[in-house]
């Protein structure tokens, strides 16, 4: 083909078989940059409807295929959409679903049994507890509204992003690390934050009590973002093609879900009936919540360790220590209180001056060898297999996604598995989202979703088989059988 620019208008000429379907009046272009041409921040693209100059020479007669062929076409031919109306309706209540079934998972478990004990608290309080579970859910949904309407405002300015996006930054590894380790001190009783919150804060919070349950559904979304439920991957990968309104709809139905065990029990007497009357055991169970924000930490250390190498996780675990006695020196009294917290916070200071860098420095990663049975993921790595005959599996994962790291060891681990991939000649491929990765965002846009986990099963001439995020075995080996 060939193609010139005449002053601001460029045109070419691309040879065309007369084995077509149709003679259009405007095709789609896409104008990319030279790699030497590129930089940082600016677009590399550009989509347009150019029109098409000539007459169209008579199209050939289409050929006939064979009753076999055409049903296996079809077979392979996406279902039409469904009606916007009807497929908005469908999307709400899977987000809806979704974020019920997220009450479920690991990632949620330490910020729901910090609030069972708040409501056991207000046992007999009705009033008290509907207006813990109101604010709790204005706080779970504006969370969820606000890294939405973040994460399609990033998109909408040229970022590939998606859901997840902010775990992407060892920064904010790091920030989520301190804050759990300050809370589990608090539950392990260290110190309390109302002796070392100003008064005035503490007479605030006197005043709008609700503010702590606001503040913990924001906690909630907070931790629960490492974790993907069913039917959470499709409602957002539908979200992220949809308006900006319908969409935040949709972030705002994930938040209805995760809050509306809490909104229930506040509103039915028969459900907050159900939980034990306060007593001695929630000074114990407040004891016992400290080991699973302990144990978040390390889990965090492991994330940062992945993103930004093992210098990084040891200097935020010499950070964190220091934060654990610089919050210690705030219980003393007297004098030696403000002279030892005066030094300690000098030398976190320093030592965060003097280590902090290790932190957000980026680390590449460590080279695959080539017999290792899962091999990096690119797309031209995907279309090359699939061009040689091979059908090709590919993990979409990151190291601070908890279910991805569950179906990585109970599922996609199980040797009996990994032997059928190998007969059936499957590439697995591996594509780590752990830090921000365009192809990779792109690659999951084209699939429909927006965050991880996602597992595709590709074949030669085949439509991508997408599983689902709970990834089980006999879900694999049927996929398998139908290559």
């Amino acid at each position: 083909w060939a193609q010139a620019w005449d002053g601001e208008s460029w045109t070419a000429t691309i040879p065309l078989a007369e084995q077509r379907s149709a003679s259009p009046t405007v095709m789609p272009v896409v104008v990319a940059l030279a790699e030497a041409d590129r930089r940082d921040g600016a677009p590399i693209a550009w989509r347009a409807e150019a029109p098409v100059g000539g007459n169209w020479p008579a199209t050939a007669a289409t050929a006939q295929v064979s009753p076999a062929l055409q049903a296996a076409l079809e077979a392979n031919t996406a279902a039409p959409l469904p009606a916007p109306a009807a497929g908005l309706l469908m999307a709400l209540l899977m987000a809806l679903l979704g974020g019920l079934l997220l009450n479920l998972m690991p990632c949620v478990f330490p910020v729901l049994a910090i609030k069972i004990l708040g409501f056991a608290s207000q046992a007999g309080d009705r009033r008290g507890q509907r207006s813990a579970g109101l604010a709790y859910t204005a706080g779970v949904m504006a969370t969820f509204l606000a890294l939405g309407g973040t994460m399609l405002a990033l998109r909408a300015a040229g970022e590939q992003m998606g859901w997840g996006f902010q775990l992407q930054s060892p920064a904010v590894i790091a920030a989520l690390a301190a804050l759990f380790t300050v809370m589990g001190l608090n539950l392990a009783g260290m110190f309390e934050f109302g002796l070392l919150a100003p008064r005035s804060l503490c007479a605030a919070q006197a005043k709008h009590p609700m503010a702590n349950d606001f503040l913990s559904g924001v906690l909630a979304v907070v931790i629960a973002s490492p974790c993907t439920a069913p039917f959470m991957g499709a409602s957002m990968g539908f979200a992220i093609g949809m308006p900006a309104p319908q969409a935040l709809m949709l972030f705002a139905a994930l938040g209805l879900g995760l809050a509306l065990p809490y909104l229930v029990a506040g509103f039915v007497p028969a459900v907050s009936r159900l939980l034990p009357r306060p007593g001695p055991w929630m000074q114990t169970l407040r004891r016992v919540l400290a080991f699973p924000m302990f144990a978040t930490v390390a889990w965090l250390v492991w994330v940062l360790g992945q993103q930004s190498g093992i210098d990084g996780a040891g200097a935020l675990l010499g950070l964190l220590v220091a934060l654990a006695a610089v919050v210690w020196s705030f219980t003393l009294r007297g004098r030696t209180r403000w002279v030892l917290a005066s030094v300690l916070v000098a030398c976190t200071a320093a030592l965060l001056l003097s280590i902090g860098g290790n932190i957000v420095r980026t680390v590449e990663p460590a080279a695959v060898a080539s017999g290792a049975r899962w091999q990096p993921w690119s797309a031209s790595r995907v279309t090359e297999l699939n061009a040689a005959g091979r059908p090709v599996f590919v993990d979409f994962t990151a190291a601070w996604c908890v279910t991805c790291q569950y179906n990585k060891k109970a599922t996609l681990a199980d040797a009996d598995l990994l032997a059928e991939f190998d007969a059936r000649q499957v590439v697995l491929l591996r594509a780590d989202w752990t830090r921000q990765d365009p192809a990779i965002t792109a690659a999951l846009t084209a699939l429909g979703r927006s965050g991880v986990p996602v597992y595709v099963l590709q074949a030669p001439g085949k439509a991508p088989v997408v599983l689902t995020e709970i990834l089980r075995k006999d879900e694999v080996r049927a996929a398998l059988a139908r290559l």
